[in-house]
């Protein structure tokens, strides 16, 4: 790319039709941006540069003008915008801005008489057009248009406000055409820059991320999910430089670049992209399917496993939803610079290069399942979330719940011999548990005037939203024939009701109540129930499942947290007739049982709720495990491991019962209940790592994973070779890191020699699938030298996934002046991205050494922190929950409420509720390890006796 800025002729015309005043907008942008910058409570713009302003509000009573409510009225609704954006790539010598310019012409229908326009605007800059305002209104059909009397920016509640001097006829259609430049900013949000080294060159790439309200920063646009329209995109660009949005191209010449018309969509689904990347492309009946990435990412054949997946999952979703694909490509990009894992965009899917891009020399078989799972996830969407969207945010479990739950089918489609259906229980069921056990957890659907501003939306997408619906899969063989009648349309959680309804009146299920009031107890209600089991007397009765049983509920419920429940069973090694438990308590004879005979409920773990038994059934069932194991399915053991140590947090059970769960795991040799036991024991170290229970505990689990990591040092041929099997290659993984966690030294000396061997010979022998807990366990064991080694490897890695796993190891050192530079690093994009920051904290406060540097870190920094990092960004929650895991003395709850009370005025974003969960979680643990320390010490201590 060419130094400077070229135009040439042939689209010079276009360029000055984009540019015309808006140029001279952009050193009155710089003084915008510093100003919001340095004072983010600043409610008016300022006048220079073609912008018109309000007056400040001197009252200090609450506003009910249209334009400080957060949600539009429904007087007008778009019918098609036609949009063309201009893109720098170059930053400007004078504001040292990267900008973009654009104009829009949306055409829009009065559905109700009004005078007054409002549409979404966030961070733009407008060039005043006729009479000195900030857009001008025509009229279509020979209706002349009222003149606009005043138009500004209300920042608060991001409109771009006009009040008219007349009204807008019902049924009429008008244009509303602006011109507008925006800052290309590093934020990660809106139309945003993604910045990369190639060949010792820096390149930029232009890019999108609209979801959920950042299509407004882009350009004025009705930015409500309901308020679907169509899209006539035109990007202008650098020589050299390709173009890309939902549509196909339609038609380009040099530097302009004209796309065919969307189908009507939402908002939130555009994209649009300018980058000198490569691509490869294939053609699955009549799609043209397309992965872009940098040039020597494709050139290194890093594209390849996306491409050869990603036609037979999109056949496969057609022929799961009954219906064909709707648009004639799928264009899925791998970008430097990405917020989240990956964004659905309609025909324009954009991911993280680790979610997309594979190498067999750097890729686990972790990673190469990560990019079967979101290309799935992201291609599920086209129809469940694109064709038929959410009214509005309230429901998102609705696009993100079933997508995450359809994800493994079209996973299981691309690759069946990993099984990997069987991964929902450990990657999305006991994910989900841990939030949904608090008294602060949410329904799945929230009431539509509760979720109104930006922060309040992206709080949502949380566990909840995306893994609850996994669980609730009692109707998952029916099809969602729903999406026939609402194609290009909004839909919500009644109308799925109807149609499944409708599939189980034809198919003739057996369900004991309608499909509406089976699920509304699921949907409309936080939480979920724990069954409980009395082998003696054949009772079964639920109760609201809560971590810590003293915390209070103030979140009123219709059904008293009683849920239909369906019961999927198995006496000793028969599988039962399935039952279904209505309310509080039910007598089931059959499940009475006698002598060696044992019931095990929730059978693969297909119902959402825990499982507890009577004594005696607890104790055949441990019999059972240290006897014959295989007796009970895998996935029932991880449940029975994961259920027990829940049930004792939240003293249903003794502690010491649910560490018997433990015990058998010496002879255990599959994956999923030593990843379940491994996630469970993670809370003990949580709680008792700075204290005298951890010694013996070391000493307990090292014995218990010793036998464990012999097996497969004997499978692999002395850790020559690679297990066959996809989850024994995660639990190799299990092996060596519990091994060597627990200083069993056979494995710290073989960690710290491979790590040596690739500092000597600068040529790396740890296979990818084992680096992340070889390099973390070796930087740990070792100090500076160690450090900066791999400080070294990770500035120069070329191959992302690569990358993350040293940027995650390099957080395991114990060396406190080392962690503490790597959380200054976190601040520095030139050191760490923007993209990777909060993680990389996390990560920080994840090590026992550096938790309380990491927190101390954060509240220190909280204000710039949530500034630059955005406080609507979807990792806020998970940043403020990482810093606090460990929390479990009255001194942490004490600063944890003062942090909530000092940066009241700052506020905390989509962490909001992240900050409460972490006040209700400390007070539990507090109380935990009060009740249990003495307990679980004294029986670690006994099972170190021969």
């Amino acid at each position: 790319m060419g130094k400077g800025f070229f135009i040439s002729k042939a689209v010079g015309i276009a360029a000055i039709i984009v540019g015309a005043g808006a140029l001279a907008t952009i050193i009155a942008l710089s003084v915008v941006y510093s100003q919001e910058k340095a004072k983010n409570n600043d409610n008016v713009l300022p006048t220079d540069g073609g912008t018109t302003s309000k007056p400040p509000v001197t009252t200090t009573a609450p506003s009910n003008e249209p334009w400080d409510k957060y949600r539009l009225p429904k007087s007008l609704v778009p019918d098609h915008y036609n949009v063309t954006l201009w893109p720098r790539l170059k930053q400007n010598l004078t504001t040292g801005l990267f900008i973009f310019t654009g104009q829009s012409t949306v055409e829009f229908v009065c559905a109700e008489e009004t005078d007054l326009i409002l549409i979404h605007s966030n961070k733009l800059n407008y060039t005043k057009r006729e009479n000195n305002h900030l857009a001008s209104l025509t009229s279509l059909g020979g209706v002349k248009a009222p003149s606009i009397k005043s138009s500004w920016l209300q920042q608060v509640t991001q409109y771009l406000v006009l009040q008219l001097d007349g009204k807008l006829m019902k049924d009429h259609r008008y244009h509303l055409h602006t011109d507008f430049t925006g800052e290309l900013a590093d934020d990660l949000g809106g139309f945003y820059r993604s910045e990369y080294m190639e060949d010792g060159v820096k390149k930029v790439v232009a890019t999108t991320q609209m979801q959920p309200t950042d299509a407004r920063k882009a350009f004025p646009c009705f930015d409500e999910p309901a308020m679907k329209a169509i899209f006539h995109i035109t990007l202008i660009h650098d020589l050299g430089t390709v173009a890309l949005s939902n549509g196909e191209e339609k038609g380009h010449d040099v530097q302009k670049t004209v796309f065919q018309p969307t189908e009507k969509m939402s908002t939130y689904l555009l994209a649009f992209i300018v980058s000198d990347f490569s691509f490869i492309n294939n053609t699955i009946d009549g799609v043209l399917i397309r992965i872009f990435a940098r040039t020597p990412a494709i050139a290194a054949g890093q594209g390849d496993y996306a491409l050869n997946k990603t036609g037979p999952i999109l056949k496969f979703f057609e022929k799961y939803y009954n219906s064909s694909y709707p648009l004639p490509k799928s264009d899925q990009i791998a970008l430097p610079d990405f917020n989240a894992g990956a964004m659905e965009n309609w025909g324009l899917i954009t991911y993280r290069e680790t979610a997309l891009l594979y190498d067999e020399t750097f890729s686990s078989n972790s990673n190469k399942q990560r990019i079967a799972t979101i290309i799935a996830h992201e291609l599920a969407h086209m129809w469940f979330g694109n064709l038929v969207t959410l009214r509005w945010w309230n429901d998102l479990w609705l696009n993100e719940g079933f997508a995450s739950y359809v994800e493994y089918l079209g996973a299981h489609e691309a690759e069946p011999e990993w099984n990997v259906k069987d991964l929902i229980v450990l990657s999305d069921v006991h994910r989900v548990f841990a939030v949904d056990a608090l008294a602060s957890s949410h329904p799945l659907s929230s009431k539509e005037e509760d979720i109104q501003k930006p922060a309040q939306i992206s709080e949502l997408f949380d566990a909840i939203s995306y893994s609850k619906v996994t669980s609730l899969t009692a109707f998952q063989h029916l099809k969602f024939t729903y999406l026939a009648e609402f194609a290009f349309g909004n839909a919500g959680y009644t109308d799925l009701w109807s149609h499944l309804q409708m599939a189980v009146d034809a198919t003739g299920t057996d369900i004991p109540e309608t499909v509406s009031n089976i699920m509304n107890t699921w949907v409309l209600q936080m939480g979920f129930p724990v069954v409980t089991v009395n082998t003696s007397t054949g009772i079964i009765s639920q109760k609201h499942f809560l971590l810590d049983p003293d915390s209070e509920v103030t979140t009123p419920s219709i059904y008293n947290y009683e849920w239909i429940v369906p019961i999927k069973w198995m006496k000793t090694e028969t599988i039962q007739h399935p039952k279904w438990l209505k309310n509080e308590s039910v007598t089931i004879d059959e499940m009475k049982v006698s002598g060696s005979d044992w019931v095990l409920a929730n059978i693969n773990v297909v119902g959402y709720y825990r499982v507890n038994y009577d004594q005696g059934n607890w104790e055949r069932l441990l019999g059972v495990l240290s006897t014959n194991h295989v007796a009970i399915p895998v996935i029932n053991r991880a449940q029975l491991v994961d259920d027990a140590f829940n049930l004792a947090r939240a003293k249903i059970i003794s502690t010491v019962l649910a560490l018997r769960t433990t015990k058998y795991l010496n002879k255990e040799r599959e994956y999923m209940p030593w990843e379940s036991a491994v996630g469970n024991l993670d809370f003990f170290y949580l709680m008792f790592d700075r204290s005298e229970v951890y010694g013996p505990m070391q000493d307990y689990l090292r014995n218990q994973v010793t036998p464990l990591f012999t097996h497969y040092k004997s499978l692999t041929d002395n850790w020559k070779n690679v297990p066959v099997g996809h989850m024994d290659q995660y639990n190799q993984v299990n092996a060596i890191s519990l091994a060597c966690r627990t200083g069993l030294r056979e494995c710290q000396n073989l960690t710290n020699q491979w790590f040596n061997q690739w500092m000597e010979t600068k040529l790396n022998p740890i296979h990818p699938n084992l680096r992340s807990t070889v390099y973390c366990n070796a930087i740990a064991a070792g100090g500076a030298k160690e450090w900066e080694f791999a400080w070294s490897q990770f500035k120069n890695a070329s191959i992302a996934i690569e990358a993350d796993k040293l940027r995650y190891a390099l957080a395991c050192t114990k060396q406190p002046w080392l962690l503490n530079r790597y959380l200054e690093y976190t601040l520095d994009p030139n050191m760490i991205r923007k993209q990777d920051a909060t993680s990389t904290i996390v990560y920080i406060a994840n090590n026992v050494i550096g938790q309380s540097l990491a927190w101390d870190f954060v509240r220190a920094r909280w204000s710039y922190i949530f500034t630059q990092y955005g406080g609507g960004s979807f990792s806020f929650s998970n940043l403020v929950n990482g810093v606090t895991e460990r929390f479990s003395t009255e001194y942490e709850l004490q600063q944890l409420k003062q942090f909530k009370e000092d940066n009241a005025e700052v506020g905390f974003g989509s962490g909001t509720l992240a900050v409460d969960q972490s006040i209700e979680r400390t007070i539990a643990n507090i109380k935990w390890i009060a009740e249990n320390k003495q307990n679980v010490l004294d029986w670690f201590k006994a099972e170190e006796k021969p």
